[in-house]
């Protein structure tokens, strides 16, 4: 019984293959169906290739919700360089809720402005970023994968010793602000604070030595990564003006990045400038510095990093097999039937199967050798 009940089951099984072996006997080969294999099976193992690269690579997610953290502090970092000595410039910052926050973050250092070679070239290199940033969007994906191997972004130091005058300020370091819009400005005289707001000492320096030309080796907001590059990165303003006013404008967009490589919390963001001369008799008003005021996004944006599934590149790569298995074949018997119609079947305007005539022929022949001839060639009747 269990022999009968394996055979109905093996029987079963037989019924229901999809699969059917055919015998070689019936199999016909040609080359022209061999070309094709080989042109099909080229085609798999290219497309299997590129499907691969595509499996190993990853991209950007990008996810939008409102920024409900209210309550923390923003760090702001800042690396710029004003070609005025350090005792006639400061810096402070000044937000919408009259909270001015001094500048005991950051340092004075006297450099000089002028770069070394080795620090201009570094300058074009990041400017030259910046331009095929603001062209091809595209590359700041690259950024937040690669994040340049974690290479430095910051301006090299000199090389050599400083032999000429230091008549420029470096000003450097961070400060934590409230998350609200506020004013980081540079301008002549040291900072100071009083009950009607604040103001800057500036009547002991002389109007002859204003001179507002910077360079913004870095600025960012957040947590500082090494790699990113900042929009004002590289930038360098020149004025021969005594009275040239400097103005940022800059909407700061919270970003929480998640990567393969680092996950952190840090800020975008996006700025429009402007420069003016101040000239009072003219009607143009204002104080000569670097003003850069800043707004912060009600949105907060989180960029993650995206990797193909294994089992759907294995189901692509199904597709990919068997779609061109069965297209190739498709295309063979529809061009090998054309062929047949125009080139090898076309009789008196009219096509005939090759199995018709086959029993045309065959019927000819027999008639032929069955009806006896005269002598002089006719048949006989």
């Amino acid at each position: 019984m269990r022999r009968l009940s394996r055979r109905k089951a093996l029987s079963l099984v037989r019924e229901l293959d999809a699969f059917p072996k055919v015998s070689d006997s019936y199999v016909e080969t040609s080359a022209s169906g061999g070309t094709v294999s080989l042109i099909a099976f080229g085609a798999m193992a290219l497309l299997a290739i590129f499907e691969f690269f595509v499996y190993r690579d990853t991209w950007m997610k990008y996810e939008y919700e409102v920024d409900k953290d209210f309550s923390s502090k923003l760090r702001i970092n800042i690396d710029i360089t004003v070609a005025m000595q350090c005792q006639h410039v400061g810096a402070d910052i000044l937000d919408l809720a009259e909270t001015m926050i001094t500048s005991s973050g950051l340092q004075y250092e006297p450099v000089i402005f002028e770069l070394t070679p080795q620090q201009r070239l570094w300058q074009r290199t990041l400017l030259l970023i910046q331009n095929r940033l603001r062209e091809e969007h595209a590359l700041q994906e690259v950024l937040y994968k690669t994040l340049l191997n974690g290479g430095p972004t910051a301006l090299p130091p000199r090389e050599d010793a400083a032999t000429e005058p230091l008549h420029a300020c470096r000003i450097h370091g961070h400060v934590y602000v409230n998350k609200v819009a506020g004013n980081l400005h540079i301008t002549v005289g040291k900072p100071i604070h009083h009950p009607q707001g604040h103001a800057h000492i500036a009547a002991f320096v002389s109007h002859d030595t204003y001179n507002f030309s910077h360079r913004i080796d870095h600025l960012s907001f957040g947590e500082e990564i090494p790699g990113i590059i900042n929009p004002l990165d590289g930038t360098e303003k020149i004025t021969f003006n005594n009275n040239q006013m400097f103005q940022y404008f800059i909407t700061v967009v919270p970003t929480r990045l998640n990567t393969y490589k680092i996950s952190a919390d840090t800020h975008q963001f996006s700025v429009t400038e402007r420069e003016r001369a101040i000239n009072h008799a003219a009607g143009s008003h204002g104080v000569s510095g670097v003003f850069i005021k800043y707004d912060t996004s009600s949105l907060m944006v989180t960029v993650s990093e995206q990797h193909m599934p294994l089992w759907q590149f294995l189901v692509r790569l199904c597709g990919i097999i068997g779609g061109i298995f069965s297209t190739t074949g498709m295309l063979h018997g529809l061009v090998g039937f054309c062929f047949d119609v125009i080139c090898c079947r076309l009789k008196l305007g009219g096509y005939r199967p090759r199995e018709d005539v086959q029993l045309h022929d065959q019927m000819n022949n027999l008639n032929n050798h069955q009806a006896p001839l005269l002598a002089d060639g006719v048949p006989q009747e």
